[in-house]
């Protein structure tokens, strides 16, 4: 699959927001609990967990031709972080973020939402086109 400019745009974007989220998460989370109303080892875990997929988004993304595969798997799991981020926000798995922690996780859901939206548009258009 040929990497199209918006699908390019998609992965880059989505690679560089998650390695600012991740750096800001893992470095600040003994800061972010307390306001955030979340435990610092689920900033600090998540930070770190978002360093090395950053760097996956980032190698997809610059690749002439993108594995389909490989797209499809970033749109899933990103799918599922969405999902996750919005039950974490709601209170689910045990734990009752702050407001100020409701709106950052919503904050970062909608940003992944987006660039998975762009990247599920790209796929689109790159079967239309081939």
């Amino acid at each position: 699959m040929r990497n199209t400019p918006l699908l390019k745009l998609a992965l880059l974007g989505d690679a560089a927001a998650c390695a600012v989220s991740g750096l800001f998460l893992a470095a600040g989370a003994a800061a972010l609990a307390v306001p955030l109303g979340l435990p610092e080892a689920l900033l600090r875990g998540a930070g770190l967990a978002l360093l090395p997929w950053a760097a996956f988004l980032a190698f997809t993304g610059s690749r002439a031709s993108p594995s389909r595969g490989a797209v499809l798997a970033i749109i899933g799991l990103n799918t599922l972080w969405v999902l996750d981020s919005l039950l974490l926000a709601a209170g689910a798995f045990g734990l009752a973020p702050r407001q100020l922690g409701a709106g950052f996780i919503l904050a970062q859901a909608a940003i992944a939402a987006g660039f998975t939206a762009l990247q599920i548009l790209a796929l689109r258009r790159a079967a239309v086109a081939a």
